[in-house]
């Protein structure tokens, strides 16, 4: 099986912007398949598609992160 790299779009001077696939996010969240199509079903975790495929911005699973942590710390 082989592993995809993450795509990385440049949002103009030093801007990087990762999206990452489904399973990338799985192995980060140590989640299975569907409790991360869950997450964005539920919109906790924002996508984008393009086509046919599923794309997280990195920005959006830190984001979910944080907002978990901010949870579990209230």
């Amino acid at each position: 099986m082989t592993t995809r790299q993450p795509i990385e779009l440049h949002y103009g001077p030093g801007a990087t912007q990762e999206l990452l696939t489904v399973p990338q996010v799985m192995a980060r969240l140590q989640l299975g398949r569907s409790a991360v199509y869950d997450l964005l079903r539920t919109r906790q975790l924002t996508s984008i598609t393009l086509g046919r495929a599923r794309r997280i911005p990195s920005h959006a699973l830190t984001d979910f992160i944080h907002a978990r942590l901010d949870q579990e710390a209230a």
